[in-house]
């Protein structure tokens, strides 16, 4: 029982490049080592919030703690995901009021 609520964590590094222009408006963020993300984990980035003026691209490196999903945490997110989605299909494309 343990097993399927624990979770661990560790620390890495990163590359975020953030844009705010008139073509592009994004935030990435590029784990070192190409460290995959799943359903369910969270990513915290250590520093100082960042502010970017408009026209400006910036990229710099930090450091973050990654947090693995304990398996029951996973699977939770894998089936709420799915109930989340199917709000997506209830679209009306009918001319006029409803």
């Amino acid at each position: 029982m343990i097993g399927l609520l624990a979770s661990k964590s560790f620390d890495t590094g990163c590359r975020i490049e953030i844009e705010q222009s008139p073509d592009h408006f994004h935030a990435h963020v590029k784990l070192d080592g190409n460290v995959p993300i799943f359903p369910g984990d969270s990513v915290q980035v250590h520093g100082e919030p960042v502010m970017v003026a408009f026209g400006e691209k910036v990229s710099f490196d930090r450091n973050v703690t990654v947090r693995r999903a304990s398996p029951l945490r996973r699977a939770w997110t894998k089936l709420s995901g799915h109930f989340e989605m199917a709000e997506l299909y209830e679209v009306s494309f009918n001319p006029g009021k409803l």
